[in-house]
């Protein structure tokens, strides 16, 4: 259930598609993968079984995960290709790639995801990437934290026909989300 980061295919001028190191040490970590993840990764072992024996001696044993038909590694510029017609057919905004993990990274934030656990599942070096970079959805985290203040020190309405001769406190209620 954990996929492990641990180096970085990347295009260069010399030698074609290459393996690197990631960008920096904390660049390299185990991410946890919900179930659906799971299952889907699962269902494209399979169908990677089929092309492997489809492709016969043909098949270049790359280890990666995701990979053209004939085993080799994909091409950023194939991946960009793929998600922009994805976009298309389901009728969506064009956007990069890349914008996925910013938008992990929003919606981790508005669920109240701590930032230190948001900086580890993106691999970024120090924390204050993630606060810098999310600073417009922290603020409006601040807002929506001060609204539901407001309203758990608001004074709850006096039950008409019902004295209050206690000396308890009023009682208050806070919505939970």
């Amino acid at each position: 259930g954990l996929a492990s980061i641990r180096r970085t295919l990347q295009r260069t001028n010399s030698g074609g598609l290459t393996t690197l190191p990631t960008k920096t040490k904390s660049s390299e970590r185990r991410i946890a993968l919900p179930t659906p993840c799971l299952r889907s990764l699962e269902q494209h072992r399979d169908r990677q079984l089929q092309e492997r024996e489809a492709a016969g001696t043909g098949w270049r044993d790359s280890g990666y995960v995701l990979t053209r038909p004939d085993g080799a590694p994909i091409e950023g510029s194939t991946l960009t290709r793929h998600f922009n017609t994805l976009l298309r057919r389901a009728g969506l905004r064009h956007i990069r790639f890349h914008d996925l993990r910013h938008s992990t990274a929003i919606l981790l934030l508005e669920q109240g995801v701590e930032l230190v656990v948001i900086k580890e599942l993106l691999g970024h070096a120090h924390i204050g990437v993630i606060a810098t970079v999310y600073a417009h959805v922290r603020l409006r985290l601040q807002r929506d934290a001060i609204d539901l203040l407001g309203h758990a020190l608001r004074t709850p309405a006096e039950t008409p026909g019902k004295p209050d001769d206690s000396d308890e406190p009023p009682l208050c209620t806070v919505p939970v989300r």
